[in-house]
């Protein structure tokens, strides 16, 4: 084979990033500038199949570089994925892989409107943590008066005592923009949480050029409605402002549609607690060793933690919460 003919084959394809998209149509990000709407060759990906959608923002495709239009072009393959972040779609009953390729889960929450929910928070960190990514609590809406409620700022500190980054944030007032700005810089993250938490506010204060539409709460329900359709990467421009006036910064956020009920994804109630980050230093330290059930047993390392104060009695119940509503089938908000 000639080195010609070697450089033909090469040049037939070119690599692509995925911005947003739907199961068969997606929006993206070419290698040589463009972006356009492509279709998966074939309608199959092998590397996708048994998801919901095929693809999500953040993952890379490689295309077929002799069907590419100015506009069009067709998917031939994903590249492997770093990792990708999954909930179970109960209504579709399939696995919804919400981004891809991700550096932070940026899970949002808030003291209220809409209510807090602890238990999302715990799910959707237990599903960080399977998929290896690293998740960060953005609590937005801080200034409000039921941000110093006692019980909410307890749960706060049981997340930063078990490890994990919070940020204390406000889309109004501007509290905590500078910190969060300065994690994502140079990053691929996504938003994650329910309708109305504030989600498309954040980016909005986050880069002052891009305009993301944003929803009021539904008044009878105290729920968010839904204002991100579909999931969508968007490159920030980081106001100069947030970062120390450096002009130039960028960050990559995904922002996801909002999630009512978020349902955990191929993790047992079994192996729940490998998820729990505090719980992981006493798995297989009990009588029963890794037959423990960590609810009743004599000489369980999880409850005599507990009864210690190493682990929160919150994160304990929380835990032993999901777990009952992953053996019964009934979830709840």
């Amino acid at each position: 084979m000639t080195h010609e003919s070697i450089y033909f084959r090469i040049q037939q394809y070119m690599n692509g990033l995925i911005l947003s998209g739907s199961k068969n149509v997606f929006e993206v990000e070419c290698d040589d500038g463009y972006i356009r709407d492509c279709a998966i060759k074939g309608k199959i990906l092998k590397a996708s199949e048994g998801y919901y959608n095929p693809l999500a923002p953040g993952d890379i495709v490689t295309l077929d570089d002799s069907t590419l239009e100015d506009d069009k072009g067709m998917i031939t393959d994903l590249v492997p994925r770093k990792n990708r972040f999954v909930r179970w779609n109960i209504k579709k009953k399939e696995p919804q892989i919400l981004a891809a390729n991700l550096d932070y889960l940026l899970i949002v929450t808030t003291p209220d409107n809409p209510p807090f929910r602890p238990r999302f928070v715990d799910r959707a960190i237990a599903q960080a943590e399977y998929e290896g990514i690293t998740p960060v609590i953005v609590c937005n809406k801080y200034d409000i008066n039921a941000a110093r409620e006692e019980e909410f700022q307890d749960r706060l500190e049981v997340w930063e005592n078990a490890g994990y980054k919070v940020i204390r944030s406000s889309a109004r007032t501007g509290e905590g923009m500078e910190e969060l700005a300065n994690l994502i810089e140079n990053h691929l993250s996504a938003f994650v949480g329910q309708s109305g938490v504030g989600k498309s506010s954040i980016i909005n204060v986050l880069d002052n050029t891009v305009v993301l539409k944003t929803g009021s709460l539904s008044q009878k329900y105290g729920k968010g409605c839904h204002t991100t359709t579909k999931g969508t990467l968007i490159h920030l421009q980081i106001d100069e402002a947030l970062v120390g006036g450096i002009k130039g910064t960028t960050a990559n956020i995904i922002d996801t549609p909002g999630v009512r009920r978020f349902l955990l994804n191929d993790i047992s109630p079994e192996n729940l607690a490998l998820y729990f980050r505090e719980f992981v230093p006493f798995i297989g330290k009990c009588n029963y060793g890794m037959s423990c059930s960590h609810t009743h047993e004599k000489g369980c390392a999880i409850i005599q933690a507990v009864e210690e104060g190493k682990i929160s009695p919150l994160r304990y119940d929380s835990w032993m919460r999901i777990c009952e509503e992953m053996k019964s089938g009934s979830f709840e908000d």
